[in-house]
């Protein structure tokens, strides 16, 4: 089967999954219902093909590589008129305490809840348990070397995919958002309120600054 062929089949399966489609799982499910082997290379070309038909601006929506795979996105100017479809039950306001606390995780995972605790100065229990519940990080495993051997933590795949990025390496670098080079961690006892000079995690899951 040519490209040409192949290409609309491709299309299909991304355009009715609910969730990102690896190359892989695309090359397996093709190969079963087409009855024929499906090179991996070939699905590539297809998706490059896909990507650039739909990069064009008569289109409002294209594809992204996001979550490990693949998946049609509304453009970024279409994105109020499909709001409408819901209201406001598609926005999830986090906030501040666990806006901070999933700044700390994307940033320095894996991470304990202690040493999430020694960045802020203060418990952050409450907000973990809620970035839990949204399904914005997971629970990756535990850290042997540790006493009591804490739960680890990590974002999730629902975080990447709600950012539009396909790994944590794809997050804006500290260093183009922060004139700051080092970002120490402070003690409970340092921790400075919010109205007093010093290092201040602002509600942005990607953003440090540096209070006036």
């Amino acid at each position: 089967m040519d490209i040409e062929q192949l290409m609309p089949h491709v299309e299909a399966l991304i355009f009715a999954s609910e969730r990102p489609l690896t190359q892989i799982e695309m090359t397996e499910i093709l190969g079963q219902a087409l009855e024929t082997v499906v090179e991996t290379d070939r699905i590539s070309t297809c998706l490059d093909a896909i990507r650039e038909k739909y990069d064009v601006d008569y289109y409002p929506f294209q594809l992204k590589e996001i979550g490990g795979g693949f998946q049609f996105l509304t453009k970024k100017a279409f994105h109020k008129t499909v709001l409408q479809l819901n209201g406001d039950k598609h926005i999830k306001k986090l906030s501040n305490a666990a806006m901070e606390t999933l700044s700390i995780i994307a940033y320095k995972q894996p991470i304990t809840k202690s040493d999430i605790e020694y960045i802020r100065g203060v418990s952050a229990d409450y907000s973990i348990q809620k970035l839990l519940e949204k399904e914005l990080i997971v629970i990756s495993g535990r850290n042997e070397d540790m006493v009591g051997k804490p739960l680890i933590y990590n974002t999730s795949k629902n975080f990447m995919d709600y950012l539009g990025i396909n790994s944590p390496s794809q997050l804006p670098q500290l260093k183009d958002i922060t004139d700051l080079q080092i970002v120490m961690p402070t003690s409970s006892l340092e921790a400075a309120p919010a109205d007093t000079p010093g290092l201040i995690i602002v509600s942005e899951p990607n953003a440090l600054r540096q209070a006036s």
